[in-house]
């Protein structure tokens, strides 16, 4: 049977989340609480309901200024062990209550030292608030530690994730404007990251075209693209046909898993709808796409709500939303028999249960 998936429903299913920021997804009431306690003065209100609308409201401005200051306040009340610990430890909650059961979280380790925290003391107060939470709500959760791209820190954040990679820091990351700050610039940590036979992902072809795409995957040999939405720049569209040039041809054959966030792609200007979102071509062209939230504060949403929009936009169903899924499991930085392990032992008869169980037709 053939049905359309709920949102309640789509909550009830074994989901996987690859690209989450843990600064875009503090709770309201956190974020007062932390800055109530560190002195921060700067937030634009201290109700919890006031600064989720202001969060949402700044993001969806149009401005990229006031979209970047909303990460200055996450930020800003992020600079103590106890503080991380306790953000990591909800972030955990919030995605097992959303029916996540595998995420990789990031965050860059260089933007939580301003009150004299060293790098060795951030990752292991986000790994121990992520273990802690992890245990109480039945849900794994590996790190990505982040290293800015207009910064010169990258080889010391790729160190980090070499050193606790049996801790719970499963990869790397870039991320921060594409624009003028190539992934190139980075190249002597992603040699090294492959040297060491380490995991990494690239924020590339949001912000920027295919130029950034192209040196994240050639240059710098990228497991997957952080977004990638540009690629459909190097794709043709003639009614129900298209032509891919060599650089999406060579990301379909080659299955680099692209990490789309669907309504923080609308707020950056990187697609224009869901419904005109580059993810119902990616997805019928059969590339290796894979559903996330990047910033569920700023965006106001989850991977349920993620998942529900794509529903209601491309009339998807249950196989599609298992599709999806399973993608993200395969792409994972988990160990291959974990991920084996999830995909037949609790996704896929999770949406099996639920593809089953009844629910309305399909248009």
């Amino acid at each position: 049977m053939n049905v359309r998936p709920t949102l309640e429903d789509i909550r009830r299913a074994p989901k996987v989340l690859l690209h989450d920021h843990l600064d875009g997804g503090v709770r309201p009431g956190t974020v007062a609480d932390l800055a109530r306690e560190s002195g921060y003065a700067d937030l634009p209100a201290t109700d919890p309901d006031n600064l989720r609308e202001w969060f949402e409201a700044a993001a969806n401005s149009g401005s990229l200024e006031r979209y970047l200051e909303t990460f200055s306040h996450t930020v800003g009340v992020l600079q103590s062990v106890e503080a991380l610990t306790r953000v990591a430890y909800e972030c955990a909650e919030d995605l097992a209550k959303d029916g996540i059961v595998y995420a990789e979280v990031r965050y860059a380790p260089e933007q939580h030292l301003t009150a004299g925290l060293s790098l060795e003391q951030v990752v292991e107060a986000v790994l121990d608030g992520f273990a802690r939470g992890g245990q109480d709500f039945g849900i794994r959760v590996g790190t990505l530690v982040t290293a800015m791209r207009h910064q010169a820190r990258s080889m010391e954040i790729a160190e980090l994730a070499v050193r606790y990679r049996d801790a719970g820091v499963v990869g790397f990351d870039i991320a921060g404007a594409e624009a003028g700050y190539p992934p190139t610039r980075h190249l002597d940590a992603f040699e090294y990251l492959q040297r060491e036979n380490a995991h990494f992902t690239i924020h590339a072809g949001e912000g920027f075209g295919l130029p950034s795409i192209w040196q994240a995957i050639q240059w710098c040999g990228a497991d997957r693209l952080g977004h990638g939405v540009r690629i459909i720049d190097d794709i043709e569209v003639d009614g129900e046909d298209a032509r891919l040039g060599r650089l999406a041809d060579y990301v379909r054959d080659k299955r680099i898993p692209l990490e789309m966030c669907p309504t923080s792609n609308i707020q950056t200007g990187a697609a224009k709808s869901i419904a005109e979102h580059p993810i119902g071509l990616l997805r019928r062209l059969s590339f290796r796409v894979t559903v996330n939230t990047d910033n569920r504060l700023m965006s106001g949403t989850s991977l349920s709500n993620e998942f529900a929009q794509l529903v209601e936009a491309f009339g998807y169903g249950w196989d599609d939303l298992q599709w999806f899924t399973v993608n993200a499991m395969k792409s994972a930085f988990a160990p291959f028999n974990e991920r084996l392990e999830l995909i037949n032992g609790l996704i896929k008869p999770g949406f099996a249960q639920l593809k089953w169980s009844g629910a309305r037709p399909l248009a």
